[in-house]
């Protein structure tokens, strides 16, 4: 079976920012202005492919040809809640004409199931190319739950972004959806007993927010 690829967003501000969310002492404030940073390098790495078409425009010289986005769908974004919401928003900043859907699913701490408690996408989304986040990709049940929602209303194509990722997460939600490319600033080493991305951060959600 073919694969649509793993990207590793290695450009050094994005690894520099990783690392210092990475440390333990790294307060609640910081963490959430780094996801913010992150977001936005995150969003302009996945956008590179986006078409482009000549328009003509007048400067305050001279008229000319000048490149502009040529597709008319726009963006949908769909964080993952609670943690993705902290990506969304440097994405916001830089693609602010984007349309934003949520999905909302909490990990059962027995079995690490993915429940979804809310869900809601924009109108027209099979007309649309979909950005789906979430910080971390561990077990990749809540990625492919997320994923497999989204795809009931037919995009018109999706990719999933995170900040971290597991190999076990990689693997399962690679055999559940071939098709749907990947974008990570880093590849972590395992899961631990508990479904947590070894080193990883910790909890992105607690540490974006101050809880536990």
């Amino acid at each position: 079976m073919t694969f649509a690829p793993v990207t590793i967003i290695d450009h050094p501000l994005v690894q520099h920012k990783l690392t210092l969310m990475r440390q333990g002492e790294t307060s609640t404030t910081k963490f959430r202005q780094l996801l913010k940073e992150i977001g936005m390098l995150l969003a302009y790495e996945v956008t590179r492919d986006l078409p482009l078409k000549n328009q003509t425009i007048q400067t305050p010289l001279a008229t000319m040809e000048a490149p502009m986005l040529a597709s008319d769908k726009k963006l949908v974004i769909v964080p993952i809640l609670r943690a993705g919401q902290g990506l969304l928003d440097g994405m916001l900043e830089l693609i602010p004409s984007a349309r934003v859907g949520h999905i909302g699913l909490y990990r059962d701490p027995s079995t690490h199931i993915a429940v979804e408690y809310y869900f809601k996408l924009p109108h027209d989304v099979e007309h649309r190319d979909v950005l789906v986040v979430d910080p971390m990709l561990a077990t990749g049940n809540s990625a492919v739950a997320a994923v497999d929602r989204i795809k009931e209303y037919t995009p018109h194509s999706i990719k999933f972004i995170c900040l971290l990722a597991a190999p076990e997460g990689i693997a399962h939600f690679q055999e559940q959806h071939p098709d749907v490319a990947i974008f990570t600033a880093a590849v972590d080493d395992k899961l631990d007993e508990h479904g947590y991305i070894l080193p990883g951060l910790g909890d992105a959600g607690d540490r974006l927010y101050g809880t536990k």
